[in-house]
């Protein structure tokens, strides 16, 4: 059963990424979260990790000064799920003001991410994980949209090849890793390769 602080989370992360949307869309960011937060209780996630879900973007994308309210609102262990699923903070990314240094940035930050996956408690790799599918689906998604297609890598500042790859060194990951989502992002990941125009390439 889902309880108040459920909801409150919801509150919260609506009221904090006011204003945000999608990459280059009119959606509401907020549908991101709460997809995310239905994913972890689909593939056998508890509250804290749904909360998790909801709350994962607000350090990377509304602030540090966020962590300390997560914590206190919501617990320890949801905030170490939301600081795990943090690759950088907003504060961090808003240091580079050209492509050069972003995509450099970009870099370093998804290898890392990577490696952290590698050792990370389930707890955070299924609300990772979840992130993930959802993002890879609303680029499958995008991919098959005729008005959009392959323009959809412009979005990203890893682009087409560097987007590729990361998605597919995550579900290789996810994998290894045993998540419960790991076969439903290989999936995805097959489709936005072949959509792509390129063939499946292992890790």
């Amino acid at each position: 059963m889902l309880s108040e602080r459920f909801t409150a989370a919801v509150d919260y992360a609506r009221i904090a990424h006011a204003g945000q949307t999608r990459k280059c869309t009119p959606i509401p960011y907020i549908q991101h979260l709460l997809a995310v937060a239905s994913l972890v209780l689909e593939h056998g996630g508890d509250e804290d990790q749904a909360i998790a879900g909801l709350l994962h973007d607000v350090v990377e994308d509304c602030g540090e000064s966020h962590a300390g309210v997560v914590g206190e609102r919501f617990g320890e262990r949801v905030l170490a799920i939301v600081l795990g699923c943090t690759d950088g903070t907003a504060e961090a990314k808003a240091g580079f003001d050209d492509d050069v240094s972003r995509r450099r940035d970009w870099l370093r930050r998804k290898q890392a991410y990577l490696n952290h996956l590698a050792h990370a408690s389930d707890d955070m790799l299924l609300v990772s994980g979840c992130d993930k599918l959802h993002n890879a689906r609303a680029i499958v998604g995008d991919l098959e949209r005729p008005e959009v297609g392959q323009g959809v890598f412009a979005r990203f500042t890893g682009g087409r090849d560097g987007t590729l790859t990361y998605y597919r060194l995550l579900a290789d990951l996810f994998t290894q890793r045993g998540a419960a989502m790991a076969g439903a992002l290989e999936r995805e990941v097959e489709r936005m390769y072949a959509l792509a125009g390129e063939q499946h390439r292992a890790a």
